[in-house]
């Protein structure tokens, strides 16, 4: 049955208008990007059997172009176009993140950190710095390698802070491997890092570790 033959509140474009982009599922966002299904298949079945094959949405879009191409139904227009809506999703949140209004939603974050961060296959330390205001003044990726003591230096995380004169201070690490549990390196290292702003009145508002789920160790109580 094709999807104009669905009752209209169980089509995506107008589940979406109605209740919003969140109410759908993964396979019925999809389907909107890709318009339209191939012979016998509607745009959510192709959809569902892409998510089938890669194994989730983050698989899908971190395919590479032979791979994403080869899939049936798939093709080089459609990965450029897949590139591009990724790409403009970096910016905006990007510029959500640049100085202007305080940072009020956790979530924007999260997702802003998770973009720039995830898809490292090495680990990447980041600081967020802030003014009193808690507006971004600057993102920067400091260290490279293993987060632990040898490799993230207290001292440049101090003079960048006072070459921003930065307020406050948000870090993020990724784990390359998917699993976001901070390790007694990331504690130890935070704690470190926490005690020597401390000194010049920056204040560590939050240390998020990105994986494939992202942990906060302000929520979870570490700061």
């Amino acid at each position: 049955m094709a999807i104009t033959d669905w009752p209209l509140e169980d089509r995506p474009r107008e589940k979406l208008m109605s209740r919003g982009a969140q109410a759908l599922s993964d396979a019925e966002l999809l389907a909107i990007f890709l318009r339209v299904g191939v012979k016998g298949k509607t745009a959510v079945d192709l959809s569902r059997e892409l998510l089938q094959t890669f194994g989730s949405l983050r698989q899908l879009f971190d395919a590479d172009a032979q791979n994403f191409c080869a899939t049936h139904g798939m093709g080089e227009a459609k990965y450029v176009q897949l590139q591009a809506v990724l790409e403009m999703s970096r910016r905006y949140l990007g510029e959500k993140m640049r100085r202007g209004d305080a940072l009020t939603d956790p979530d924007a974050v999260r997702f802003y950190l998770t973009s720039k961060l995830r898809d490292y296959r090495f680990e990447v330390f980041a600081c967020l710095f802030l003014d009193n205001r808690h507006r971004v003044i600057q993102y920067e990726e400091l260290f490279r390698g293993t987060i632990d003591g040898a490799s993230v230096h207290p001292r440049e995380v101090v003079r960048r802070a006072l070459h921003h004169n930065a307020a406050a201070i948000i870090f993020a690490h990724n784990h390359p491997s998917g699993v976001a549990e901070p390790s007694q390196a990331d504690e130890r290292i935070t704690q470190k890092l926490k005690d020597a702003l401390h000194l010049i009145d920056v204040r560590v508002l939050d240390h998020f570790v990105i994986g494939d789920q992202v942990v906060s160790f302000a929520e979870r109580g570490l700061l």
